[in-house]
């Protein structure tokens, strides 16, 4: 099969790829940069981009808003005008700032799961960004699509089917996981089959892409003989030498087992797939005292809420794996080794690996 560029309205990226946004701080802009610069599509996370500003803890709005916007534009000079979008997360508190802020810094594309991004088309009327909602079942994909329709005569410039071996937040039961694990196909089946009537109705492709699990050149060619246009993919870009967290985060991927994989509690009222450390120990009989509030997440009471998710992501992006919390897909063990960005992204291709070209 030939592999065809992934097309979201007039953004064209070569390599069928979008490279999943991790936070707090593990897709930036050099791992996105360099993403996009090889002709995929590259994606910034806008869960606390500026946690490296001076002024982080003072003015963690500020300094989130101003680090989004040095990271998309530093992103683009990496790329050399790659595609570069953004993950924003509907749980998130400020995200209409942070979807505004996106598209003023000249980001592509907006990427929202984390909730129902009902009101996207809304935020981001009037510019040219694209958007594309992740959902994890063609029900879910159905609603959001049919209220755009309904609300604003819109529809989606591509859907993301995010499946139950994703890392981080899942959009699934934790007591039905593993038969949506076995059934996921059919879901990404089914969502296709749905985005056709929208399809029909606004006169457009609108392309799926499927994320979650794929790990290799015969993953994405499985989803694209089933009709998807695309796939994403976060964890094994972690394993790059251009991703932006601390060595000791990506280690953290390199050496874990499978059985050091396991859910984890989450302030967002969601499961997390998480790397087993202190802290995922701790949390399965205690919390943990929360001396900051970041005031990130909708859903969080800092009354009540287990642990604080923001302060447990910095610690681990910096390089504290046991006190940290470490999201990792499903297939995060089969991770033996670092490597270039280019060389995953021809491995996914199924091409020869040869000699990248990074700018750190």
């Amino acid at each position: 099969m030939n592999i065809k560029p992934l097309i979201i309205g007039d953004l064209i990226a070569k390599v069928p790829i979008i490279q999943g946004g991790m936070g707090v701080g593990v897709s930036l802009s050099n791992l996105a940069g360099n993403v996009a610069k090889n002709g995929a599509i590259g994606v910034i996370s806008a869960a606390h981009p500026g946690y490296m500003e001076e002024d982080f803890e003072k003015n963690t709005l500020a300094a989130n808003l101003r680090g989004l916007t040095k990271h998309i534009k530093k992103a683009k000079e990496i790329s050399l005008n790659g595609i570069i979008g953004v993950n924003a997360m509907v749980a998130m508190n400020n995200y209409i700032e942070h979807v505004k802020t996106a598209i003023e810094a000249g980001a592509d594309l907006i990427i929202s799961g984390a909730g129902l991004p009902l009101n996207l088309p809304e935020i981001t009327a009037g510019s040219s960004i694209k958007i594309a909602p992740i959902v994890s079942s063609a029900k879910a994909c159905k609603l959001v699509l049919s209220y755009w329709k309904k609300h604003f005569n819109r529809t989606a410039d591509a859907v993301i089917v995010e499946g139950p071996l994703a890392g981080g937040h899942l959009g699934f039961k934790k007591n039905n996981l593993d038969n949506d694990i076995v059934n996921f196909d059919k879901y990404v089946s089914a969502v296709i089959e749905e985005v056709k009537n929208f399809e029909k109705d606004f006169d457009k492709k609108i392309p799926v892409i499927v994320a979650g699990g794929v790990f290799t050149h015969e993953d994405m060619m499985r989803y694209l003989n089933l009709g998807a246009s695309g796939v994403q993919m976060a964890t094994r870009f972690v394993a790059t030498h251009e991703c932006d967290a601390h060595p000791n985060f990506k280690n953290a991927f390199v050496n874990c087992k499978k059985e050091d994989i396991e859910l984890t509690i989450s302030p967002v009222g969601m499961p997390g797939r998480a790397i087993r450390n202190k802290l995922t120990e701790t949390l399965k009989t205690q919390r943990v005292k929360i001396t900051k509030c970041y005031d990130c997440l909708i859903p969080c009471n800092p009354g009540t809420t287990p642990y604080c998710i923001s302060s447990a992501l910095i610690k681990s992006v910096k390089g504290d794996v046991e006190n940290g919390l470490v999201f990792c897909g499903g297939n995060a063990y089969r991770i033996d080794k670092l490597l270039y960005v280019k060389e995953l992204i021809d491995e996914m291709m199924g091409q020869s690996l040869a000699q990248p070209e990074i700018i750190i």
